[in-house]
């Protein structure tokens, strides 16, 4: 029991970076992204196939990162010259192509097959208990740094410039301000946790495969970030922990009413349920639950 709870905490401590790099992206400056999960997966095939050559981890993690913010530069020129809904599909296109070169390239990735025996982070530890728990202890601070930074950028001249560009941008270039330099540097930012996470992820599974990173996974974190509260960095947190509690415990399900829900049928209640309590949020608490109370 110990074991799985503390597998728990890692993959939800994961979806708290993807949510945090979500959050500057949507949350503070408005950009609509919806191909988050390809910064995800370049992350985690980036420090994979680096620490398979031998590259110490610390720097296939910062590879990682670098990986995925300059993969986010092109899609920042598109960004500059397209309305929200059109980058929206940009950016879902882009996170499916990147799937589909994983699938093709063999010579690198292993295509559908995967790459296995990625070296498990604290591999000093062992396989066991210690070493699971230091992986989250790990991830658990890069998170808490994380989430201070961006309380920070938030606060800064930098963090009000760029939740200028959400509220409204028209007013923000009348004012000279180039919104453009702004938007690439949160796309990389942005991007570049989402690397983070993935070459967290690869080191904790220790095997990835383009069937890990489907568009699902995006969407799962625009639920985190919507049941939290958007733009509001503790709503990250507290929504990504929301999303894990309504994953895993939609597992037993079963156990209650084993007569009503087949085996087969239990991925699409699970999915189900989340949808339904997106809806009642977007209802009933739409800031969401760390949200303006004075406001509805």
């Amino acid at each position: 029991m110990e074991a799985y709870l503390v597998a728990i905490a890692i993959v939800g401590a994961i979806y708290v970076l993807l949510t945090l790099g979500l959050t500057v992206q949507y949350g503070l400056t408005g950009l609509v992204n919806f191909g988050h999960v390809g910064f995800f997966a370049i992350g985690a095939y980036a420090s994979a196939l680096l620490s398979l050559e031998g590259v110490p981890l610390v720097a296939s993690f910062a590879c990682a990162a670098l990986a995925a913010a300059l993969a986010a530069w092109p899609i920042g020129l598109v960004a500059l010259r397209l309305r929200d809904d059109y980058f929206a599909v940009v950016t879902l296109g882009f996170s499916e192509t990147v799937r589909l070169v994983i699938t093709s390239e063999r010579w690198l990735t292993n295509g559908v097959q995967g790459v296995p025996g990625i070296p498990r982070s604290f591999a000093g530890l062992g396989v066991g208990m210690a070493g699971s728990l230091a992986t989250l202890a790990a991830i658990a601070l890069v998170c808490l740094a994380v989430a201070l930074a961006l309380r920070r950028i938030a606060r800064s001249p930098f963090g009000r410039v760029i939740e200028a560009i959400r509220d409204n941008e028209d007013a923000l270039r009348a004012l000279g301000k180039d919104p453009a330099r702004f938007k690439m540097q949160v796309l990389a930012l942005g991007a570049a946790l989402a690397g983070v996470a993935g070459a967290f992820y690869a080191h904790y599974i220790t095997y990835v495969s383009p069937d890990q990173f489907i568009p699902l996974v995006t969407f799962y974190v625009w639920m985190a970030m919507i049941m939290g509260g958007v733009g509001r960095v503790s709503g990250a947190v507290v929504g990504a922990l929301l999303l894990m509690l309504f994953l895993e415990g939609t597992r037993f399900l079963r156990d209650v009413a084993p007569d009503l829900i087949s085996a087969v049928d239990m991925a699409s209640v699970r999915i189900g349920a989340v949808g339904l309590a997106l809806i009642l949020f977007t209802l009933y608490r739409p800031q969401g639950l760390v949200g303006d109370y004075t406001r509805r």
